[in-house]
């Protein structure tokens, strides 16, 4: 097995939390489990790996093949998958995020408050990327991902999804006292440097933050998490 690249059909989880989110939510996908001869509490491992018929070796060269500047005694190989978004559920649009450190702090954030429908509009940062998996702790394997060549491909698939772009001088400063209440809606966040352009002021209610003028914007992963808690809380999510 070779250090990861975008262009694989498989992916790797890293570390024993991940790995063990990888089995229990998608154990079908999963091909082997490796281990390194330093790990010890291997018991839970394998009574996981024997009930879903899958292998489970020591292989202490594949860590140091693809894992050089971690310690990591545990890896999950799984053949990546496609997925389609709930027609009925929320959903969290990212348009071309490009920090894959960020996708995976939304991701573990999200599924915190049980929003797991995400979609991903392209060019953006590889979400199967493995560093991606080890910042969402596993989370990202509870999720539904989807990508999208354009916003307006996204938007006519899902066409009874209230649209909220955030942007920095949106119309509505949310709060826990004026979130709109919606049990389809679409959280729409633009990438780390530029946010969304002004078209997005045509696609639904736009939305800003309230924040001090210490700081010119939020990062993506936080303001994300603000608006994706508010509106979960708002509307019964959480």
């Amino acid at each position: 097995m070779k250090p990861y690249k975008k262009d694989f059909s498989y992916s790797y989880a890293l570390g024993i939390f991940s790995t063990i989110e990888l089995l229990n939510t998608r154990p079908k996908q999963v091909e082997t489990v490796f281990i390194h001869s330093e790990y010890k509490e291997v018991e839970r491992l394998q009574d996981l790996c024997h009930r879903h018929s899958i292998d489970i070796k020591q292989n202490d060269k594949i860590f140091n093949r693809v894992s050089q500047k971690e310690n990591n005694y545990v890896l999950g190989l799984f053949s990546k998958y496609s997925c389609k978004l709930s027609d009925i559920k929320p959903h969290v649009v990212l348009v071309n995020p490009s920090d894959m450190g960020n996708i995976g702090t939304i991701v573990r954030t999200l599924a915190s408050v049980n929003i797991i429908n995400l979609a991903m509009i392209t060019p953006a940062a590889d979400y199967w990327n493995p560093k991606t998996i080890r910042a969402s702790m596993g989370a990202l394997f509870h999720h539904e991902i989807e990508t999208f060549s354009s916003f307006a491909e996204y938007r006519n698939r899902y066409k009874s999804h209230e649209i909220y772009p955030f942007m920095l001088d949106g119309d509505v400063v949310l709060g826990l006292d004026n979130c709109p209440k919606n049990e389809k809606y679409s959280l729409v966040f633009g990438n780390e440097a530029s946010g969304l352009d002004e078209s997005f002021r045509k696609e639904g209610i736009s939305i800003q933050i309230p924040q001090s003028d210490l700081t010119d914007s939020y990062n993506l992963a936080v303001s994300t998490g603000i608006g994706a808690f508010i509106f979960a809380k708002t509307n019964g999510q959480i």
